[in-house]
Formats: C-alpha cells, sequence, structure tokens
C-alpha cells in the first residue's frame, strides 16, 4: 500500500467507494471514448481528485498509443493506480458488464422480433445526449491542455489531418509525439502537461517494480486466460465452426485495432458482411446504432457481430445458445487483451513520469487528442443532425440545451441520458 500526502488524505477512496463508482461509470459510460474521458474528467480529477490532471493526461496518452478501447484501457490504469490489480480488474470488468447484459437483451430482442418503437423512440432520445457529451468533452480537455498557441496548432493539425485527409489515427498521434519532441527544442517551456493542485494520492503509483520476470508472469498468464477458452471452443465445436472462427477473427483484430472504433468499424464491417458472411449490411447498421446508444465502448459493436454471426449460423445448436456463446467470445477475446497491455505496461510509464523529452512528445499527443475528440463530435453531429439530408429540429434543439446544461451547469450526466431517452419517446409519441 502506498500512503497519501496530508492535503488528499481525505480523499483517497477505499476499494468499496472506488468499486461503487466504476459500477456506475459502467452504466453512465454512454457517448464513445470522448463521453466516457469526459466523465471521468470531470468526476475523477475534477470532482473527487483521485488523480492529478496531468497524471490523468499521463495515463491517457500512453492508452492512446495502445490497440483497443482506449476508455477502458484508462479506467484500468487508474484502477491499478489506486488499488493495484484488483483494482484495475474490478474497474476494467465493471466498465463493459453494464454494456454486455444490455446489449444481449437488445441483440436478442432484435434478432427474435426485429425492431421495437417504443425502444427506438428511445434510442432516437439518446443521440442529442451523445452529442452534447463529446462536444463538452473536447470543450473541457480542450480548454485544459490547449494553453498557448504551439499546443492549438497540434491540435488544428490533427483534425484536418483526420476530417479532411483522412489521415491514419496511427500516423496522426506518431507525428504529434515527434513533434512534441521537436516543439521542446524551440518552445521549451510551452511543451509540458498540465498540473492542477497538489499531487493526489494516485500519484504515488502502486509500487509494482518493471521486471522481466513480472513481464514473462503477466504474458503468460494473460495469454493463457485469452486463448483457453478459444482453444477450448475449437477442441469441443471443431476449428470451422462460426464461434471458433469469430473468436480467432476478432483475436488477430484486438492486437491491430489502432484508433478506437471509429477507425477500426470500416474493416470490421467489411471483414464480417463481405468476407465471412457472418451478417449482412443493414444488420450490421443496426447493431452500429444500438452500440452507439448503449454505455460502454462503442467497439462493443462486435458482440453484436458475434451473436448475430452465430444466430444466423448455428451450426448444431439452438441458435440463442449460439449466438449467447458467439457474443461471449467475442466480448473476451476483444477486452482481456486490454488487461494485458496495462499491467505489462504501466509501471514502465510510471517509471518515465517526469521525463522531460516524454513529457513534451506526450504534450504533443494530448493537444492532438482533443482534434480527435474534436473529429469524433463534427462525424457524429453531422450523421445525427441530417440523418436523410435535411436539418434534424429535435436533435438540435435537445443537443443545445443538453451542452448548455453540461458545460455550464455542470448537470449530472446521468440525469442528461434519461432526460434526453425520455424526451425522444415523448416526442415520438406526439
Amino acid at each position: 500500500m502506498h500512503s497519501s500526502p496530508p492535503n488528499f488524505h481525505d480523499v483517497h477512496p477505499s476499494f468499496g467507494e472506488a468499486f461503487r463508482f466504476w459500477l456506475k461509470l459502467g452504466w453512465i459510460s454512454f457517448g464513445g471514448p470522448t463521453g466516457q474521458i469526459a466523465i471521468m474528467q470531470t468526476e475523477l480529477v475534477e470532482k473527487k481528485r483521485w488523480i492529478s490532471q496531468s497524471h490523468f493526461l499521463h495515463a491517457l496518452n500512453y492508452c492512446m498509443l495502445l490497440p483497443g478501447p482506449e476508455a477502458q484501457q484508462l479506467t484500468i490504469y487508474i484502477g491499478w493506480l489506486l488499488h493495484g490489480v484488483a483494482g484495475g480488474i474490478a474497474a476494467g470488468a465493471l466498465f463493459v458488464l453494464p454494456s454486455v447484459s444490455i446489449l444481449w437483451l437488445l441483440s436478442y430482442v432484435y434478432a427474435a422480433w426485429g425492431t421495437i418503437p417504443a425502444l427506438a423512440a428511445v434510442f432516437y432520445g439518446l443521440k442529442p445526449a451523445v452529442m452534447a457529451i463529446v462536444a463538452a468533452a473536447a470543450l473541457r480537455l480542450g480548454a485544459k491542455t490547449l494553453r498557448n498557441a504551439v499546443l492549438w496548432s497540434f491540435a488544428g493539425l490533427a483534425f484536418v489531418g483526420l476530417y479532411f485527409f483522412h489521415a491514419p489515427f496511427p500516423l496522426i498521434i506518431a507525428a504529434a509525439a515527434l513533434g512534441g519532441w521537436a516543439a521542446r527544442r524551440v518552445w521549451p517551456d510551452k511543451m509540458t502537461l498540465p498540473s492542477h493542485g497538489p499531487t493526489a494520492p494516485a500519484d504515488h503509483g502502486r509500487g509494482a517494480k518493471p521486471s522481466l520476470s513480472r513481464a514473462a508472469r503477466v504474458i503468460a498468464l494473460h495469454l493463457a486466460l485469452w486463448w483457453g477458452p478459444l482453444v477450448a471452443a475449437g477442441v469441443l465445436l471443431g476449428w470451422q465452426h462460426t464461434i471458433v472462427r469469430e473468436g480467432i477473427f476478432f483475436s488477430k483484430a484486438a492486437m491491430i485495432t489502432f484508433g478506437g472504433a471509429y477507425a477500426v468499424l470500416p474493416y470490421i464491417a467489411q471483414q464480417a458482411v463481405e468476407n465471412q458472411g457472418w451478417l449482412s449490411q443493414s444488420q450490421m447498421m443496426d447493431g452500429l446504432g444500438l452500440a452507439e446508444t448503449t454505455p460502454g465502448p462503442l467497439i462493443m459493436v462486435v458482440q453484436f457481430v458475434g451473436f448475430m454471426g452465430a444466430w444466423n449460423h448455428p451450426q448444431g445448436l439452438s441458435p440463442l445458445t449460439a449466438a449467447t456463446l458467439g457474443a461471449l467470445m467475442i466480448t473476451w477475446v476483444t477486452f482481456v487483451p486490454c488487461f494485458l497491455w496495462i499491467f505489462l505496461g504501466a509501471p514502465h510509464v510510471e517509471q518515465m513520469r517526469g521525463n522531460a523529452t516524454l513529457t513534451a512528445a506526450l504534450s504533443g499527443v494530448t493537444a492532438a487528442v482533443v482534434g480527435v475528440i474534436l473529429n469524433l463530435a463534427v462525424w457524429f453531429g453531422v450523421h445525427a443532425l441530417f440523418p436523410a439530408g435535411r436539418l434534424d429540429g429535435f436533435v438540435l434543439v435537445v443537443s443545445m440545451v443538453a451542452l448548455v446544461g453540461l458545460h455550464r451547469w455542470k448537470w449530472d450526466v446521468v440525469g442528461v441520458v434519461l432526460g434526453c431517452g425520455l424526451l425522444g419517446l415523448i416526442y415520438s409519441c406526439l
């Protein structure tokens, strides 16, 4: 265990307090990675003060470099900082479990009965809530990180590169890190991560010292957990079974899906629809809509792909049994690697905190992340506001009210999500 400095003695959470927060986060984490990171920024840095601003950004920048969902990896990282391996497991698992259960239920309803008008109405109301959460994230993070013209230029270039030139996400991040390193030589005082107030308890880390033997143990354990269920399914069902083929494909995808959900969904959709034939194009689009409007990472759409693929091709099992096993298999092989990347790399990342060169590179990445969030906000906004080429007045008005409420009056995210869902239901009934 680590001790907390006097200034923060009363805000260091017990494991129970942290557990309750991670459970709550799993149910309210709407808005994709940007919205989820915004909620953690507000709750953990500004309100609870469990982690400092600079440490939060340090962890976020590392997670942005990894394959897989960065928001979930950030929860694992912070959970590990607060309460070691047990904290990381609790944070990472609770972040996705509510989404797993909700999306399984919605997938079953969709597969068995098709779309339900009442659910569609609620989801329609959630669109402006998601828009507002994402926009508020861009405003909040930009205000805290873009402290000078140099950092503004990093954010602007990242947005232009992604939105107008569709540059690969890894290239944007690599260029930002290299640019931050180079800019330090010219403007050393401008390339630093922000620091707000005294050091929070999590800033003392968990004392896990990196070593070759520790790395070997972490890798061996996670590989066994990662591939064990897949090997068992292959032995029991056959290596050509839909569930096994889905597991193998998404295990590979977990290692190469850099750039967040929006960057990898086109690749996943092409493979699942055109190359594998697990589901139709319209089913894939409906699944993306379900994932957009449920809590948890947007990449949870892969669970829907696993469900529908096995439902459509049960191969000797009942459709519901096959679909449930397919959904669980894809969820397992997608998220277990996240724990590996954090538990393996976080101790090394912690040792490098305070390194001036690394800090400059990460400052460039932090600024670029604002541009990335803005790109996602604009992308989502265009699709939500102009679903059929015409402006949707309901989405525009509700999203603006929600944005002002979140940004100016600090409305609670849970209230915004529930209120917008209710408004969507009421509006659709008029």
